[in-house]
């Protein structure tokens, strides 16, 4: 099934900084067995890269829709991606 396998860029703005969302993007993530990476940005943004199968993929843009529980969005831009993304998924430091 590596073949696939999608790639997609992910940023979300609203208030999603400070309210675990790196973290709780983590969790989804990896519970649906996609690989890649989140990171916060200097503008307020949080923002990402997704790699999985395209059902884990839908499942985790619909979870950022909302986030956690104290987190705000107010839009999720959704982008494909072609950078291969390395196995498992990381919050990477500001």
């Amino acid at each position: 099934m590596e073949g696939m396998r999608k790639s997609y860029r992910f940023v979300v703005t609203g208030r999603v900084q400070g309210v675990f969302f790196r973290q709780s993007t983590r969790q989804q993530a990896l519970r649906l067995g996609l690989d890649g990476w989140v990171r916060n940005r200097e503008d307020g943004a949080v923002e990402g890269v997704a790699c999985g199968a395209g059902p884990a993929l839908a499942a985790l843009r619909q979870w950022l829709g909302h986030g956690p529980p104290a987190a705000r969005v107010d839009a999720l831009d959704w982008q494909p991606a072609p950078d291969p993304v390395q196995a498992g998924f990381e919050v990477l430091r500001d």
